[in-house]
């Protein structure tokens, strides 16, 4: 990770959640060395921009807790355009689609 503040680091990962997978709040924070912050992943994803792919990071259940901060249906379209099932506000097949960074990103 660079050096750079809390937020850049957590788009940084994002970043990196391959198309068609998922991961969490939790999951990033964890990465990042700071487990206990994951509020303030999803507060990150709140303020990422159009190159963070904010919408590949659920709660810990796969819900798309974020999704108020897309707009109506915006994250569960960008994700079903991923190939990503969605049932009521949940990505089925969470566990399936999970992406930890701690495993898939060598620390």
């Amino acid at each position: 990770m660079t050096d750079g503040s809390f937020f850049q680091n957590v788009f940084e990962v994002a970043r990196m959640i391959p198309r068609g997978r998922v991961t969490s709040y939790g999951a990033i924070a964890a990465y990042l060395g700071t487990k206990s912050s994951s509020r303030m992943v999803g507060w990150a994803m709140n303020q990422a921009d159009s190159t963070v792919p904010a919408h590949r990071v659920l709660n810990r259940r796969g819900m798309l807790t974020g999704k108020a901060h897309f707009g109506g249906e915006k994250m569960k379209e960008l994700l079903e355009k991923e190939g990503i099932e969605v049932k009521n506000d949940q990505v089925v097949k969470f566990r399936e689609l999970f992406w930890d960074p701690g495993k898939e990103l060598m620390m």
